[in-house]
């Protein structure tokens, strides 16, 4: 098991568990590692982004040393979305890049996360030597003279990101009444005035960072407050960032949450009809509500699954050439155009099928029929056996079959606690409920 790296780079609270001897090793080791898999040969570069923690210059600074201590010169970006960074890696052919965030993470917390030159996410082997050379005693090459890395001031490249996230529309938004949520993170840099120059007619909120408000009370995982101003305002939707801006979530003229399995719904719809879903296909995670695959299932778009991570999503795509991924939470991959999950990409396509369809948002997600959904997270002494537990899987037959086809069962142990997760799908909440508890109550007194 992996001691630093998690399911998206490396996490903490800065200063304590993420200190900058921790962030100077990191760009050491990790600089060191991916610029020895990069094709070029000389002159490696890496580029650095970070959102608006008050922790991220810190962070910088220290990552920044680190890399230059293995002779790497270092595009310093400042301010930039997570997927700008994928994006300018490859731009700049870059060796690597790296960004430091947290996500949707609370201010106190950051990260770092590493890309490699094609300005893909790190897969586990890289990941793996990293974390062997951390553990070991650091004897790598320390150049020196001329060899040493250096800083080059790398902020008007942001523009090459905002250019590009451009060129992947063809249609202005001229029309639409917008409210952009940008969490008080990296879409700050970025969304407001991009919407404004396609032409949307732009409100924001959470757009002034301060270094200690990012994802406090608003952005993708808390778009209350933009619920309502989207009724104020009478617009036409609202866009929600997280902190590093790789996702998305909307909401319609009414107030309602769209969430990421909707969003892929109506992009992906879309690009079926335009002859553009390659393999008529759009890969998700368990984790996708039911009525996602009954939906896609009446126009005959296939849905390939995958274990919860849009890297999972990502590496499925790759493996077999789709082009459209995502996860609920509003991780939403465009692989004809980024790397990795992209926030205000995914709102440029949302907002383009608007205009493309002359529909409103709540008309295109009204043929959705999401499911009502639970999940409940039991505490387990110990994980082991629990799937050969005929009395838990008798359970979960039983129920299952009570359903009858109209909703699913999932059970799956957590990956890194002592937790049994129990999710079900079902026609009305009620029934929901009542399966997931009687589930859970029969692995509390099997396991416990």
């Amino acid at each position: 098991m992996k001691k630093f790296f998690g399911t998206d780079g490396v996490r903490g609270v800065a200063n304590t568990t993420l200190t900058p001897e921790l962030a100077y090793k990191l760009g050491r080791i990790g600089g060191y590692v991916i610029m020895n898999d990069s094709p070029n040969t000389q002159h490696h570069k890496f580029v650095v982004g970070r959102d608006t923690r008050l922790s991220g210059e810190m962070l910088e600074a220290s990552l920044i040393s680190g890399l230059m201590s293995v002779g790497i010169e270092v595009v310093q970006l400042g301010v930039i979305p997570t997927p700008g960074v994928a994006y300018l890696t490859r731009k700049l052919k870059a060796s690597g890049g790296v960004m430091i965030s947290a996500s949707h993470n609370p201010f106190e917390d950051n990260g770092i996360k590493f890309f490699n030159h094609e300005g893909f996410k790190l897969n586990d082997e890289v990941e793996e030597e990293i974390e062997s050379l951390l553990n070991n005693e650091d004897t790598l090459p320390r150049p020196t003279a001329t060899q040493v890395g250096r800083i080059y001031a790398g902020s008007h490249y942001c523009k090459h990101y905002s250019d590009f996230l451009k060129s992947t529309l063809t249609t202005n938004l001229k029309g639409l009444k917008i409210v952009l949520d940008c969490a008080n993170g990296a879409a700050t840099t970025i969304a407001p005035l991009l919407f404004e120059e396609l032409g949307a007619t732009v409100i924001t909120t959470s757009s002034s960072p301060t270094g200690i408000n990012i994802n406090v009370n608003c952005g993708s995982t808390h778009p209350e407050n933009l619920q309502r101003m989207v009724i104020k305002e009478k617009a036409d939707l609202g866009l929600a960032f997280d902190g590093d801006a790789d996702r998305l979530i909307a909401v319609d003229k009414n107030g309602n949450i769209v969430d990421g399995d909707q969003i892929l719904y109506v992009c992906g719809s879309s690009m079926y009809r335009e002859g553009n879903l390659n393999k008529n296909t759009i890969v998700s995670t368990v984790m996708s509500n039911f009525g996602f695959q009954r939906i896609l299932n009446t126009q005959d778009i296939h849905n390939v699954q995958t274990q919860v991570g849009d890297r999972y999503v990502l590496e499925k795509m790759l493996k077999h050439n789709y082009t459209l991924g995502g996860e609920q939470s509003g991780h939403i991959i465009f692989l004809d155009y980024n790397t990795t999950g992209d926030g205000i990409l995914s709102a440029l396509q949302l907002a383009s099928v608007l205009i493309k369809e002359q529909k409103t948002l709540n008309e295109l997600v009204l043929p959705f029929k999401k499911y009502p959904q639970l999940l409940m997270n039991v505490k387990v002494s110990s994980k082991q056996g629990w799937e050969e537990n005929p009395h838990i899987q008798e359970s979960i037959l039983k129920h299952t079959e009570s359903l009858d086809g109209n909703g699913r069962i999932l059970v799956r142990a957590s990956g890194t606690e002592n937790l049994i997760r129990v999710m079900a799908e079902g026609e009305t909440e009620e029934i929901v409920t009542s399966i997931v508890k009687n589930i859970a109550d029969i692995i509390q007194k099997q396991i416990n």
